[in-house]
């Protein structure tokens, strides 16, 4: 079973390899996909469920298709910090799919991704239906982009770190 920190799911994917986001819902899933450089998160599309495994199994194409090294799924805790029943679901998501492959995930918190996705596609004018159409996958992007920046920001720090200026 591969269930790593955020942190530690880039050193467990091969180079050129890319991170797949979900944002993992009762009826559906978003999609979001990084670039090779694993630095941008871009929306790719809504995955409505189904059986499990009919959807794993579009997700294992998906994996092989775009050369995904690693998942990196919301995890929906409270604001509170505490987690609940909507985190037992992820979690037995994640354990379920690690049967069909062996894939590192990382957990990332999702809280406030929808309000923020919300909020933007209000300002940008967006009909309650191309929202509705589009909130899933660009709540995917949100957790993975926040991800890729989590783990950028620790790789800049860590460089900072062991430059010679700081020893």
């Amino acid at each position: 079973m591969t269930i790593c920190k955020t942190n530690d799911i880039i050193l467990m994917i091969s180079s050129g390899q890319r991170l797949l986001g979900l944002d993992i819902g009762k009826k559906t899933i978003g999609l979001a996909l990084s670039d090779r450089g694993l630095k941008i998160a871009s929306p790719l599309k809504i995955l409505y469920r189904t059986k499990f495994t009919l959807d794993a199994t579009t997700l294992l194409k998906m994996i092989d298709a775009e050369s995904i090294g690693g998942l990196v799924l919301g995890w929906p805790i409270n604001m509170d910090g505490s987690t609940g029943p909507r985190c037992d679901a992820v979690r037995d998501f994640a354990h379920a799919l690690l049967k069909f492959r062996d894939i590192p995930i990382a957990f990332q918190d999702e809280r406030m991704s929808t309000r923020a996705v919300e909020n933007a596609m209000l300002a940008a004018d967006l009909t309650r239906a191309k929202r509705a159409t589009r909130r899933d996958a660009l709540a995917a992007c949100w957790i993975l982009q926040t991800a890729l920046d989590v783990v950028n920001d620790n790789q800049t720090l860590s460089a900072q770190n062991d430059s010679p200026t700081h020893q």
